[in-house]
């Protein structure tokens, strides 16, 4: 076990012991001194904030992140209906409505907010519903192998159905069945990107979302997740049309106005610590 292990593996163990304001103040903190160390990925938050006319907010981003971190260590199976209760949703229409026609739903999300709890909520949801309460996923891969695998058992214990990078056919059934897949579409997890404009700067975003509704009908979705001081915020655009793999480009471009542009309501539990214009990545 390295150094990297113990630390997930400290995560999932030492963060559940503790009492949960005690936690969350423990990561506040942490968030806190990476802000006043001012590190790569710190800049490279504060960097893509600037793009929005948020790069005083990148304390408040790193915190978002850090609560994040914190949740997904103590999160379980058994908080579905916490996280139904604790959720605010706008514009519920487009996902109630794809629902209903059973064509095929994917949620295209941003890099925001809590990924696995937003998880936990859609399977409690789709069981309310009666549908078949199982979504599937991308499970990006990381390193070492260990880190990985402990997240893919993480997030199969909540309920998720993953499949590694690569799975673009395990994708494909989910949707011509009728199923919900989640990517996250503001980063390349599927393989291929294509190049975009984003808030008037060159970009590279990732191809997979819109070439998977243009071969199986399924309704594009663009996501936000975000936070609220006693709970979460999920926010649905509306759908991205895709009628042939020939639009898939202009879909792609499309999604990503998108993805701004909810990002830009809530730029603080927006955590993307990585290059995402062309500018940054060299």
């Amino acid at each position: 076990m390295n150094a990297a292990d113990l630390q997930y593996a400290a995560g999932w163990r030492v963060v559940r012991l503790l009492p949960e304001r005690v936690a969350h103040a423990v990561f506040r903190m942490g968030a806190d001194l990476a802000v006043r160390h001012d590190g790569a990925r710190v800049r490279q938050l504060r960097a893509n904030l600037a793009r929005l006319g948020a790069a005083h907010l990148v304390r408040e981003g790193m915190r978002s992140y850090a609560r994040y971190w914190c949740e997904t260590f103590r999160l379980s199976a058994a908080d579905g209906p916490r996280m139904v209760a604790g959720t605010t949703v706008m514009n519920r229409a487009p996902f109630d409505e794809a629902l209903d026609a059973g064509r095929g739903l994917i949620i295209a999300l941003s890099h925001s907010g809590n990924w696995d709890a937003a998880g936990v909520w859609l399977i409690e949801t789709l069981r309310r519903r009666r549908l078949d309460p199982v979504f599937t996923t991308v499970g990006q891969r990381l390193r070492p192998e260990s880190v990985y695998r402990r997240f893919v058992a993480h997030r199969a214990a909540l309920g998720f159905d993953m499949v590694e990078e690569g799975a673009y056919r395990a994708l494909l059934r989910r949707l011509r069945g009728g199923g919900v897949v989640c990517v996250l579409a503001d980063r390349d997890v599927l393989g291929a990107s294509l190049d975009v404009v984003l808030l008037g700067e060159p970009a590279r975003l990732p191809s997979g979302p819109a070439r998977l509704a243009a071969l199986t009908g399924a309704t594009l979705l663009p996501t936000r997740l975000g936070f609220s001081p006693g709970g979460w915020t999920i926010a649905f655009a509306e759908p991205v049309p895709v009628p042939g793999v020939a639009d898939v480009e202009k879909a792609t471009q499309a999604l990503g106005d998108a993805l701004m542009e909810l990002v830009a309501d809530d730029p603080t539990g927006w955590h993307v610590l990585q290059p995402l214009w062309t500018a940054d990545r060299r």
